[in-house]
């Protein structure tokens, strides 16, 4: 297959006065600059350069991977605000330059990266009056249901020319790739497609030398024995699992746009089942000569149903591929992991973190996921803050991915003990992305649990930020600028106030089942702010440390979408309002079947109860969180007490549950948060109530 030059984007990345950030991936090497202008309201006025001073980082990964961060700086100190600007790159090889038209990008058509009339891909810098923020998490190539983002790109293009309504930043909030969780038709290009861009297969038996004995290893559905036993992962859905750098990256670059499906196209489209299955590339369990014949006729079934489930599902979202592209290209985006940007359950439990961290295989694998966070995401939310040493580490092992090597030694070190993934994204007013990964605080302390006549002590639920890692946090508020008493956004992957309604049930069925000494931490994923009352205690009291005039909290994972209204008050009488909002998924809807109606059916019930009540509850001495019965007052030796309500949507329900893409728009009177869905590649919209100030 004959790969595009353009592998992915340009994606618009960090933005603030003096500086934006473009990344771009490509298979050949190149001299990118780039050039910044004004675009006129007026059509007859078109648009003058307001700059074309730039700078080019470049990381080569292999062979035919090249990486580009294009910084844009400002020739008079500062970009205008409130502006609508425009930007074009231009690739200079052997003395020849072209530009973004040169590859189609800048016409009219299903594959221009610009909207309406507009001449480049554009965006604008805010200056805070009004604020529009896009946000939403977890979107599987292959996930159910139509992809929310077309709905924003839907909106962006409705919107690109009134400033006042256009959303100034995109937030993905984890889940931008579900590594731990490829398609079977996937699968197959994926490997295909990651030697391509690498140049050669990471020599994973030197890795792991067990790794010679399996013959699955890139056969569909054949590594689950593999993750779980050789690298202790505990997804239930790994049986494609990526394992080396070059299937995260090609599992990126087959997310984010069209280029190379293009190509793909061109030699043949998705695999058959039929061709797959005589080319003896499908790994099976029990094999057609064993003893239990009707069990391998049963699980060739299974296959053939799942692979062209999966397939029609991948040729969906690859039909709506253009618009994530646009999307990426015209609005500053800004990026946090979660677990299955690395794979399901990272760092979960003390336990799941030192099981893997025992298996060399297992440190590989995380590092390839962090790694290629970090190429394809990390990297744009503050280029400047990853420093000379660190890149000539990426760039070390990028060159040859030799695991015997001391560069491995380095790339292995340093990525799995970056310190600084949270970071502060220049949006008036500034957000501060947490990371809830890889700063968990994990205690041995025992909880005591009674189940019928059942009494034992299980182990904590870990905190998602430990109290040491605040401060650094902290600091990186204060150093973007922003003060004491300013609206203030967080970031947080895992929402602080989910609905209370799922994760109390959450709590209370799988009580038995870790009693029994059944890992429902991993088979539910059992994490949430709430289920360790001293790292949500923690939390709060940096909210009220800060101080601000209102925060609001974005946040994604749980694949369904909410907001939550509440004013915390401390012991010391500080006081915050917060305004929880929730989007997700953006592509992987999951309350389907029998079971996912249940619950929707449940749910509903108990919203219906709770959507006009005002819930109130405190947390005592002990940090356990505690629901206030009617006529019993708040002790006073209270660490906090809360008023919280969950707010009702133009549909008269507390949540949704199908794919969509949040909106906050708030000034300093009101907050509106809004959902978008796409139907029929349609942009569709649910409104919260709105909420004065």
């Amino acid at each position: 297959m004959n790969l595009p030059v353009i592998l992915s984007g340009p994606i618009l990345r960090r933005v603030d006065q003096s500086s934006v950030f473009v990344w771009i991936a490509t298979s050949k090497p190149f001299q990118i600059s780039a050039k910044l202008y004004q675009i006129h309201q007026s059509d007859k006025d078109g648009y003058h350069l307001i700059s074309d001073q730039s700078e080019m980082e470049c990381i080569r990964f292999g062979k035919r991977l090249f990486i580009y961060m294009i910084k844009i700086v400002a020739d008079k100190g500062i970009f205008p605000l409130e502006t609508l600007l425009g930007y074009n790159l231009f690739f200079t090889s052997d003395s020849t330059t072209v530009d973004l038209s040169d590859f189609g990008l800048l016409e009219p058509g299903s594959n221009s990266l610009v909207y309406g009339n507009l001449p480049y891909p554009s965006f604008f810098i805010s200056e805070g009056k009004h604020t529009n923020i896009l946000y939403g998490s977890c979107r599987k190539l292959h996930g159910k249901g139509e992809d929310a983002m077309v709905a924003g790109d839907r909106h962006v293009e409705e919107t690109c020319r009134s400033l006042e309504k256009r959303p100034q930043a995109l937030f993905l909030l984890g889940d931008q790739i579900y590594a731990d969780n490829v398609a079977d038709p996937l699968f197959p290009i994926l490997t295909s497609l990651g030697r391509q861009l690498i140049g050669k297969e990471e020599p994973l038996y030197k890795v792991d030398k067990r790794l010679e004995q399996y013959p699955s290893l890139y056969k569909i559905h054949g590594r689950k024995f593999i993750m779980d036993h050789l690298c202790r992962f505990t997804s239930n859905q790994s049986h494609n699992h990526a394992i080396q750098f070059s299937e995260y990256a090609a599992l990126y670059v087959l997310s984010w746009g069209p280029q190379v499906w293009e190509c793909i196209q061109e030699n043949g489209g998705l695999s058959v089942f039929e061709e797959e299955l005589t080319n003896d590339r499908i790994h099976f369990a029990f094999s057609r000569e064993s003893a239990v014949h009707k069990v391998y006729e049963w699980e060739l079934r299974q296959h053939k149903q799942r692979f062209s489930e999966q397939a029609e599902e991948l040729r969906e979202s690859i039909a709506s591929l253009h618009h994530i592209r646009r999307l990426l290209a015209n609005v500053p985006t800004y990026m946090i992991f979660d677990d299955h940007d690395v794979t399901d359950d990272w760092n979960i439990t003390q336990e799941w973190k030192e099981n893997v961290q025992g298996t060399s295989l297992g440190r590989h694998v995380v590092a390839n996921g962090v790694g290629a966070y970090w190429a394809f995401q990390g990297w744009g939310n503050d280029p400047d803050s990853f420093g000379q040493t660190f890149l000539k580490v990426m760039k070390r092992y990028a060159g040859r991915f030799d695991v015997e090597s001391e560069g491995y030694k380095d790339w292995l070190y340093h990525l799995l003990n970056y310190s600084s993934w949270h970071f502060t994204a220049p949006t008036e007013p500034k957000t501060v992305f947490l990371d809830t990964r890889t700063k968990r605080g994990y205690e041995y302390s025992s909880v005591p649990e009674k189940i019928g006549r059942i009494i034992q002590e299980t182990l904590q639920s870990p905190e998602l930020i430990r109290q040491s890692a605040w401060p650094a946090i902290a600091t990186s508020l204060k150093e973007s600028g922003w003060k004491r008493g300013e609206m203030l956004i967080v970031a947080s992957p895992t929402p602080l106030y989910g609905l209370g309604l799922i994760e109390s049930t959450l709590h209370r069925y799988t009580n038995p089942l870790r009693l029994a000494g059944i890992p429902v931490h991993e088979l539910f994923d059992f994490e949430a702010w709430k289920y360790n009352g001293k790292g949500f205690t923690t939390f709060l009291r940096q909210i009220l440390n800060w101080a601000p005039r209102q925060c609001f909290i974005v946040s994604g994972d749980v694949h369904y979408a909410s907001s939550v209204h509440t004013t915390v008050q401390s012991n010391d009488e500080r006081k915050a309002h917060i305004i929880q909002c929730t989007s997700s998924p953006l592509n992987n809807a999951s309350f389907s079947g029998i079971w996912g109606r249940l619950v929707q059916t449940v749910t509903w019930v108990n919203a219906w109860k709770r959507k006009k009540k005002r819930i109130v509850r405190y947390c005592d001495e002990q940090d356990r969180m505690i629901h206030q019965e009617p006529g019993i007052h708040v002790p006073e030796n209270c660490q906090w007490k809360e008023t919280i309500q969950y707010i009702p949507t133009d549909r008269e329900t507390i949540m949704e549950t199908t794919n969509n893409i949040g909106l906050l728009s708030f000034t300093e009177t009101f907050a509106q948060n809004e959902l978008f869905m796409s139907e029929a590649q349609e942009k569709k919209r649910v409104r919260f109530k709105r909420i004065d100030f």
